[in-house]
């Protein structure tokens, strides 16, 4: 058997495409989890964490800008406890942030990609990242890139400081994303799953990402927006002014170990594929176990709305669609069963997804990095399987 791991009767189409991703996809090392009714019925792992070490149960990825997804979570229960108001302007709790024309930035547009904050003029090093007051000095001073809530446009990097920075504020506790989520999310839920990689993790644990060269990236334009890869050669375009803050030929260098044990909340998380999809899993159910009230659970499964001048996404140069910190259902970002569903794809093929109406959560995660920017082949084809499960167990539930 190509994996190890649980996978129930009903969903055993989810274990043979999960197998045929290393048969047929050239899969290095992967994992796939998902919830289903509240229920854990896949968790799968195989291939290989590095070249000649198996890909184990405990083994932890680069998730990329899944990670986005995990801060999200923590901004969702963060709000449930009453810290923000989404209507409010960012600045009422972190006056210095109505510098540069940002005193009517809400945390709504904040968290909606529509702040115009894809960039800092200003230039970020570890020893920056590592110092939160620091840091926080040099997001307070940016500029927007646009007239906040006219667009929206993807904060590839950006977003995880700025949402840090407003829960340092709010929380009389003054952490971090990283800290909040760990302490309120993770150790409650007995998960694996960190945004700053604590040094008692061994090497041994982490799946090795090689990653590519962003060049290689002209040689994948049909597996990319072609608009995107095009601008982003353009040093000031905003593509390439939101990826290129920390000076990374490889997008994978953003977890190795210059970065990997500091926040960025936006993309170099690190975790289980079982620990995303049981935080969706909790977020698309009734949020109990994380606290989460009506209203804020209303907030997260309410369709989202587009900016005034419309869908098409300022970075990504594709129709999106964002909500309180997740990717939401859009014409180029199909998944769920309908305009409820929030998740967040990862560079390389990694996902992690709710689908409410369906009582599904999903995640897989590899590290072997493919182009694709979503619907990456080999995650794609384990979420049509999950769902493709879904109307036989109806059946099987209705001729009960």
């Amino acid at each position: 058997m190509l994996s190890d791991g649980y996978c129930a009767p009903d969903f055993q189409a989810v274990r043979a495409q999960f197998e045929r991703n290393f048969t047929e996809q050239n899969e290095a090392g992967a994992a796939v989890c998902i919830y289903y009714r509240g229920r854990k019925v896949v968790d799968l792992w195989g291939g290989q964490r590095a070249p000649g070490d198996p890909w184990r149960e405990n083994t932890l990825a680069l998730t990329f800008s899944v990670t986005k997804g995990m801060a999200a979570a923590a901004l969702v229960v963060a709000h449930s406890r009453g810290l923000f108001d989404l209507e409010a302007p960012v600045a009422d709790y972190w006056p210095q942030f109505a510098q540069a024309g940002k005193h009517r930035i809400t945390v709504r547009h904040l968290l909606t990609h529509q702040a115009g904050l894809i960039a800092l003029d200003e230039r970020l090093t570890p020893e920056i990242l590592a110092d939160q007051d620091r840091l926080a000095l040099i997001l307070a001073r940016q500029r927007p890139a646009w007239a906040p809530g006219s667009k929206h446009g993807y904060h590839t990097l950006t977003l995880g400081w700025y949402q840090s920075e407003l829960l340092r504020r709010v929380d009389r506790l003054h952490r971090t994303v990283g800290q909040f989520f760990n302490q309120e999310i993770a150790r409650p839920l007995g998960l694996e799953f960190y945004i700053g990689l604590p040094t008692h993790i061994a090497d041994e644990q982490i799946a090795v990402t090689a990653g590519f060269h962003r060049l290689a990236m002209l040689r994948h334009l049909g597996e990319l927006p072609p608009a995107m890869v095009l601008a982003g050669i353009w040093p000031s375009s905003l593509v390439a002014r939101s990826v290129n803050l920390l000076r990374l030929n490889n997008p994978a260098h953003v977890g190795n170990s210059t970065f990997r044990g500091l926040e960025i909340p936006a993309a170099n998380g690190f975790g289980q594929a079982r620990a995303i999809a049981r935080i969706y899993s909790v977020l698309a159910g009734d949020g109990r176990e994380l606290g989460i009230n009506a209203a804020t659970r209303g907030e997260l499964f309410a369709p989202a709305s587009a900016p005034p001048l419309g869908s098409s996404d300022a970075v990504l140069k594709i129709d999106t669609s964002y909500g309180f910190g997740f990717s939401r259902p859009s014409a180029a970002m199909r998944f769920g069963s309908d305009p409820s569903a929030f998740g967040c794809p990862g560079a390389g093929g990694c996902f992690g997804m709710a689908d409410p109406t369906a009582q599904v959560s999903f995640a897989y995660v590899t590290n072997k990095m493919g182009f694709y920017l979503f619907d990456d082949p080999r995650e794609r084809a384990c979420r049509e399987a999950c769902y493709a499960s879904l109307p036989a167990l109806s059946r099987a539930k209705r001729a009960a």
